[in-house]
């Protein structure tokens, strides 16, 4: 019998938490095939078994577990279950004439979408009264909206948020709070306690960038296989403002000051299960395609779980995005021990006074929260206007400079 245990997954991690069993009790593994998923404070990480045989679990879904504690045990002596490579074989077939189904079956008879289920009347109904079906609680089997299920939303229209609540409940429901959860928490907490943050605004006129990007997205695509974002031209403008204001990208160690010669930008990403903040290695290093491949790779790995202790650790400065949640202004929370973070937010057409003009500009509120024990206002204000400039002329983010000054030596 073969004992897998709780691997070590950092230096400071003693808990983890098991997200889920891949394989259940008593089936048969093979060697490396991974078996379950582990949370830990910082990321989710795969285990594998050690060895083929009968599985045998220690634990259940959403127990936490101390480094070194028994997750599961093997029985590499037990004799592999007939016919098990004909099932698996079967499940490709399957899966492959279900893929096939979905394939032909693309379009759809009403306007009910396909991934739900509902009987043909309540289907016609649906398509007819233009339910949304989300709205619906379905008491059928399966998970099937019955024609009642339709009559009974359609009768108290408006007057049901909670999907499968009843009308005036009061339903309270409790969930442990996971290791990431209570990381984030912590961290939050912390960043608030010991840092004097400050928060300074400025706003951005996006033209100039979303006329290049019209502009040039299909050949960029074409030619670097990725598309043209916003966060390559804010990544970007961020390491040659960091550059010139060296105290916004360092922090304070003890009664020392640590600054950096380089741009290790960590970007804030939303996934189901909480807030991860993947790092950007020497971004002054790198090219806008390098940029925009970087941030789907590392968005890719943070929806998946699968993003590494090193992936999470070391950044130097933070940007977060709320812009795509709709977020028209916030003042985001420090991560800590980084010195400053800048938020982005919503483009927003609104009238702008240009040379005496009102014209209309899609527009951008950027906010710089900092720690000001190490950051001054000036540095800190400086800091977000020299971001403006360049993302307004991206033109000088090839070369740092305003190219008509550099042209007269200005």
């Amino acid at each position: 019998m073969i004992e897998i245990k709780v691997p070590t997954v950092g230096e400071s991690i003693s808990e983890v938490t098991l997200l889920k069993w891949n394989k259940k009790n008593g089936e048969y593994v093979e060697r490396d095939e991974v078996i379950a998923e582990l949370e830990s404070e910082k990321a989710t990480f795969e285990v594998n078994a050690g060895q083929a045989g009968i599985l045998k679990t220690a634990a259940v879904e959403g127990d936490s577990l101390k480094i070194g504690d028994l997750l599961a045990s093997i029985d590499e002596k037990a004799a592999k279950p007939a016919g098990s490579t004909v099932v698996a074989e079967e499940k490709k077939t399957e899966s492959k004439k279900e893929s096939t189904k979905k394939v032909v079956s693309e379009a759809p008879v009403t306007s009910v979408q396909n991934d739900i289920k509902a009987s043909p009347v309540a289907s016609a109904i649906i398509a007819d009264k233009k339910v949304d079906p989300k709205s619906v609680t379905a008491s059928g089997p399966m998970g099937k909206i019955l024609k009642e299920d339709v009559l009974a939303a359609l009768s108290s229209p408006g007057k049901k948020a909670f999907e499968g609540v009843e009308l005036f409940s009061r339903n309270v429901r409790v969930e442990k709070m996971s290791n990431l959860r209570k990381t984030i928490s912590r961290r939050l907490v912390e960043a608030k306690n010991t840092t004097a943050m400050l928060t300074t605004f400025n706003e951005v006129d996006m033209s100039r960038i979303m006329e290049i990007r019209n502009k040039y997205k299909d050949k960029f695509k074409e030619i670097h296989g990725v598309g043209l974002g916003f966060m390559s031209f804010f990544a970007k403008a961020c390491a040659v403002a960091l550059a010139e204001w060296p105290s916004v990208n360092a922090y304070i160690d003890g009664d020392q000051l640590v600054y950096h010669d380089y741009a290790d930008i960590s970007i804030a990403v939303s996934t189901p299960r909480g807030l991860t903040v993947p790092v950007m290695r020497n971004v002054e290093s790198m090219s806008m395609a390098d940029v925009e491949r970087k941030v789907v790779e590392l968005a890719g790995k943070a929806r998946d779980s699968k993003l590494t202790t090193e992936e999470l650790t070391g950044g130097t400065f933070t940007i977060t995005n709320g812009g795509v949640f709709g977020s028209l202004m916030s003042t985001p929370i420090i991560n800590i021990p980084q010195s400053a973070i800048l938020g982005m937010h919503k483009i927003q057409e609104r009238p702008m006074a240009v040379n005496g003009q009102v014209v209309i500009r899609p527009m951008m509120y950027i906010a710089l929260s900092y720690d000001h024990r190490i950051v001054d206002g000036r540095e800190s204000v400086s800091f977000l206007v020299r971001v403006k400039e360049l993302l307004e002329s991206p033109e000088q983010l090839l070369i740092g400079k305003d190219p008509v000054k550099t042209l007269l030596e200005l």
